[in-house]
């Protein structure tokens, strides 16, 4: 199973949904998003994309009631788990939080395969030695919003384990310019 990690989209809904797209058509099945969505609305972008929707809300949590809401409702295959979550997929343990020091810290304890966060924008793949003996997959998708830093996402293979930090495609009929991303007038 294939999967698209996606953080700290703020509103951009047009590299958000870019990211996603890009991610489908290498195969993903689900989506990831590592918080700091803000405005609920934004997810909407990717209904037709048709993908399901894992998300926790991060630091700028914007409107957290409709953010519940948007999870609750039939017409979206969004999953809103809260600050943080621990989910399984494809027999791998993931869990997903904002902050890369609480990803970190989790990551030490063994329980999970793969620990995800997102917040200080910077992309990263690295392990993590656990208290197990073994090794946690650590990754920061970045910014897909495009936020100070050149918009990524992670692009993952859960049966092999093999994850890319992947740029987004800039859709035509925009700028950018790290500090944000508009459509031309």
């Amino acid at each position: 199973m294939k999967i698209c990690i996606v953080s700290d989209s703020h509103d951009n809904r047009f590299l958000l949904a870019a990211a996603v797209k890009d991610a489908k058509q290498k195969g993903a099945e689900a989506v990831l998003h590592c918080g700091d969505v803000v405005a609920p609305t934004t997810l909407r972008v990717l209904d037709p994309v048709g993908l399901p929707v894992h998300v926790i809300h991060g630091n700028n949590t914007g409107d957290l009631y409709s953010m519940a809401r948007l999870g609750h409702d039939a017409r979206f295959n969004i999953h809103y788990h809260g600050q943080d979550a621990g989910i399984d997929l494809h027999q791998r343990r993931i869990f997903m939080v904002h902050f890369p020091h609480y990803a970190r810290a989790m990551g030490t304890t063994g329980d999970w395969d793969i620990v995800c966060c997102g917040h200080d924008h910077k992309a990263e793949i690295s392990h993590i030695e656990n208290i197990k003996g073994t090794q946690t997959l650590f990754i920061n998708p970045g910014t897909v919003g495009g936020v100070g830093a050149h918009p990524t996402y992670v692009m993952g293979d859960l049966s092999s384990m093999e994850f890319s930090i992947e740029d987004v495609p800039i859709p035509d009929g925009l700028a950018y310019n790290q500090a944000s991303v508009t459509p031309h007038l």
